[in-house]
């Protein structure tokens, strides 16, 4: 398989319904349980991707575009966006869609960064050289 195929293959969905539990006193989708579900499909992606133990290293800028309101769905959205040697970055999209019509929009974006370690929890290759070089 090669990179591109391995891409569209570890590209991570999840649905969530968003439940009064879940919101804050505006009644909108907490802020952090949004970042905490975006770095668990990131994790996934990543995962999926590499086939190899990852750490989150770091959250790059996460943009709050639209309030995510109770009683809505909402999908996350996971694809892997760059390849580094020992690292790779996911971009995580959060998507609103109204329970009970069409209506669908973007309203979280951001991006996390892994780093694939070995059992002692050093750095390792995330592709091996045939990969690289499409042997």
């Amino acid at each position: 398989m090669n990179i591109d195929q391995r891409i569209a293959e570890s590209e991570t969905r999840i649905f969530k319904a968003v439940f009064p539990n879940t919101t804050n006193h505006y009644d909108t989708l907490f802020g952090g349980t949004a970042m905490h579900l975006m770095d668990e499909v990131a994790f996934i992606t990543a995962t999926r991707f590499s086939r190899q133990v990852m750490v989150t290293v770091s959250s790059d800028r996460i943009d709050f575009k639209k309030p995510i309101p109770a009683g809505t769905i909402i999908e996350l959205v996971g694809k892997v966006v760059h390849i580094g040697n020992t690292s790779l970055k996911v971009s995580v999209e959060i998507f609103i869609e109204q329970m009970y019509s069409d209506s669908r929009e973007k309203a979280v974006s951001g991006q996390f960064s892994f780093v694939a370690i070995d059992e002692n929890k050093n750095p390792v290759k995330i592709l091996g050289d045939s990969e690289i070089f499409g042997n």
